[in-house]
């Protein structure tokens, strides 16, 4: 009963989240500079009665509650809108670029989750010594390095001087798109794999200084097996959480990495939509982002009991 009830408290947070989201996503269409009709009509002077008729095909003329209940209820059964650009559903427009951008995350993640923890790893086993040292200046380095810094470097130095990897393009073909995400995958993961690093270095020296631990070293226990198994396990928890928030967060960070190789993914799309006030568009990707948060937070919640049962122990005692 207690997991049931944990359970469905974050379910019920998730709604409340993605329903306030909604409306303040939607709202933000009112707040924004410009004027969604000044888009439609393509600076032209038009009649009253094609602004009406304009105003009249995309539900402008509706109050405004009324446009947010058709949007969300268009958005449950999978209708985003119409893109004032494109002339085409929001949809089709988000769906041919996901993949890319889907890809790229995904990579990205894989060398977040990796090197991240294998450097924090590192950092805390070897502390105060030459490894950890250098873990802490690199990782010092890589956070403070943006990502639009790291993609013109990275283009410089293995597209252009050495010739190893394409400049722009998303390529064709799992093989091929992997190939030409690399680059833009590392350029997107450095700063993150800071973070992860630095989070599971302070995190693992946190636990290798508990008397549970000192004791079972001094017993004779490998080092090793003490590291496994009241270490890292105890240390996942904030590892977990830091690192949901940071995976969560490449969706937006991807647009400038998207700009900087010429990829065609929701990031560039975003960007330019941004600059065009494709007001359907940039809400159907803020929206895709939110829900990204939510739920990447939902599973580190529902992770948390897996790795520490002292989560549900205490949701039971409330």
């Amino acid at each position: 009963m207690t997991g049931l009830r944990y359970l469905g408290s974050r379910l019920l947070g998730v709604l409340v989240t993605l329903l306030v989201s909604s409306f303040l996503v939607f709202a933000s269409l009112y707040v924004a500079p410009g004027d969604p009709i000044d888009f439609l009509v393509q600076g032209r002077s038009p009649s009253p009665e094609t602004i009406a008729a304009v105003k009249s095909q995309y539900g402008l003329d509706q109050p405004f509650l009324q446009q947010y209940w058709s949007w969300l209820t268009g958005i449950l059964h999978g209708d985003l809108g119409r893109s004032f650009q494109f002339r085409e559903d929001v949809g089709t427009l988000l769906g041919a670029r996901l993949g890319t951008t889907l890809l790229l995350m995904a990579m990205s993640a894989v060398l977040i989750t990796v090197v991240g923890l294998l450097a924090g790893i590192v950092g805390a086993l070897t502390a105060g010594r030459v490894a950890d040292k250098c873990v802490l200046v690199m990782t010092t380095f890589l956070a403070a390095v943006p990502s639009f810094v790291a993609s013109i470097l990275l283009i410089s130095v293995f597209a252009v001087r050495l010739g190893w990897f394409p400049t722009f393009g998303a390529g064709a073909g799992l093989a091929d798109r992997v190939y030409h995400l690399t680059l833009p995958a590392i350029a997107l993961s450095l700063t993150f794999i800071a973070l992860v690093a630095r989070v599971t270095r302070s995190a693992m020296l946190e636990e290798l200084g508990r008397e549970h631990v000192e004791v079972s070293l001094s017993r004779g226990l490998p080092r090793r097996t003490v590291v496994r198994r009241h270490v890292l396990r105890n240390a996942l928890g904030p590892i977990t959480t830091i690192s949901g928030l940071l995976v969560a967060g490449l969706l937006v960070s991807s647009a400038i990495v998207e700009e900087a190789f010429g990829l065609s993914g929701l990031g560039s799309l975003l960007v330019q939509s941004v600059d065009k006030g494709d007001f359907p568009v940039v809400q159907a990707i803020v929206l895709l982002v939110v829900l990204a948060f939510v739920l990447v937070n939902l599973l580190v919640d529902l992770l948390q009991p897996l790795i520490d049962p002292r989560v549900l122990a205490g949701e039971a005692a409330r």
